[in-house]
């Protein structure tokens, strides 16, 4: 069994305040005796649609900056693996990267994805703001199992989640900001499930809450059972995974060896 440790969080406009708020989760998720404890999507800060892109930039780091040192050094002190988020400057444009980090119980960066997908949908343009990833993680070695890392937006695309999950991945972790809006609980719920039981994986799924989020973080097992919804409580919640579960639903359910590769490689006429 591998005990996960999910964050609801509400982000305020206060980078500090966040930091402190996270280090108090990761302090209370060793308590609770979890391997990993996973933040959703802005953990660094809430960024209001008046805020500029000139603005969010200075408050973004680099991937060695103080908000993840700080971090890696409460999971070492804690002793528990770590996803988090950041908004990470880039060296080539004013507009930041949105940022997942992996860090190891040690205080190690395992793995640092920036998100394929930017949420140009709905009224939203986050292009304005932030600049797409180039390169899909391979997935990265926790105590929980191996954990293929997407963000929010990247729910959609389904491609993403089965070449995490064909490069070995058991565990798909999606940290979000899932914007509340009509119909879009209902969409939230329906493709983690998807993609859980497409691939046969678990999918952890901590999401922001408050300001125009929509809460109802989530764990789904690999044959769609939702093991935790956290309605629209900010807080943190352990869930245990058997990770068995993963091979006796891919048995059982052999979605994964019954794909055509053989024709998908082919044009479609």
């Amino acid at each position: 069994m591998a005990s996960v440790a999910v964050v609801q969080m509400r982000s305020s406009e206060d980078k500090q305040e966040n930091l402190k708020k996270s280090i108090g989760y990761i302090t209370e998720a060793s308590a609770k005796k979890a391997g990993l404890v996973c933040f959703p999507e802005f953990q660094m800060a809430f960024s209001p649609k008046t805020q500029s892109p000139a603005e969010l930039s200075k408050i973004a780091e680099t991937v060695q900056g103080g908000f993840v040192s700080t971090l890696r050094s409460a999971a070492r002190k804690n002793r528990i693996g770590v996803v988090a988020t950041i908004y990470e400057k880039s060296k080539t444009t004013s507009r930041v990267f949105d940022t997942a980090v992996v860090v190891s119980p040690a205080g190690a960066i395992t793995s640092v994805y920036r998100k394929l997908h930017l949420y140009d949908a709905l009224g939203f343009k986050e292009s304005k703001k932030l600049v797409a990833g180039k390169k899909i993680e391979k997935p990265a070695k926790t105590s929980a199992g191996k954990i293929g890392v997407m963000i929010c937006y990247d729910l959609r695309f389904p491609e993403l989640s089965r070449l995490l999950t064909v490069s070995g991945a058991d565990i798909l972790v999606a940290p979000s900001a899932w914007v509340a809006g009509p119909m879009k609980e209902e969409h939230w719920q329906t493709m983690l499930k998807a993609r859980a039981i497409e691939n046969g994986s678990y999918v952890v799924a901590p999401d922001q809450v408050g300001n125009i989020y929509s809460g109802r973080s989530m764990v789904v097992d690999p044959f769609g059972a939702v093991l935790l919804d956290m309605g629209q409580g900010e807080g943190m919640e352990v869930v245990e995974l058997d990770m068995n579960k993963v091979k006796e639903v891919r048995q059982s359910l052999p979605l994964l060896k019954n794909r055509r590769t053989d024709i998908y490689r082919l044009s479609v006429r």
